[in-house]
């Protein structure tokens, strides 16, 4: 099930050529990516206490067209790949009319806090993905 987080492009994030710069594209995706582990209880605070953190290690991004100040965007977020220690996600940025604006996959690992090195997903987290990940392929 994807989860979907919508939002309109401010004048703050328009460039001097009149659009959204593409690093603005990447921070749209992490509000995205963090509004979706909030939904599914893996809070700031759930992570703190578990002392574990979500952290990207590669990011592909087609930027398919332009957007500009106003337009109401809503980027679908679904869990493509479930590993040991990581685990990826498309993110898709779709407006309106335009369709299509722009999508990415993103692979992250969890780190410990103390250590700074990659952990095992902890046992709930990748269950909630696997379950994520078959109602996804159940047409």
């Amino acid at each position: 099930m994807a989860h979907t987080f919508a939002f309109t492009v401010r004048s703050t994030e328009v460039d001097f050529i009149g659009h959204v710069n593409n690093a603005k594209y990447l921070e749209y995706m992490e509000w995205a990516r963090f509004d979706w582990l909030i939904a599914e209880g893996y809070t700031i605070e759930e992570l703190q206490r578990r002392h574990i953190f979500p952290v990207v290690v590669n990011m592909n991004v087609n930027y398919r067209s332009e957007l500009v100040m106003g337009d109401e965007i809503a980027i679908h977020t679904t869990l493509v790949n479930v590993g040991k220690r990581s685990f990826v996600i498309k993110h898709e940025l779709h407006h309106e009319k335009k369709g299509l604006v722009a999508d990415g996959l993103v692979t992250m690992v969890m780190i410990d806090q103390t250590k700074r090195r990659a952990v095992e997903l902890p046992n709930e987290l990748k269950e909630l993905f696997l379950s994520i990940q078959k109602e996804e392929l159940i047409p």
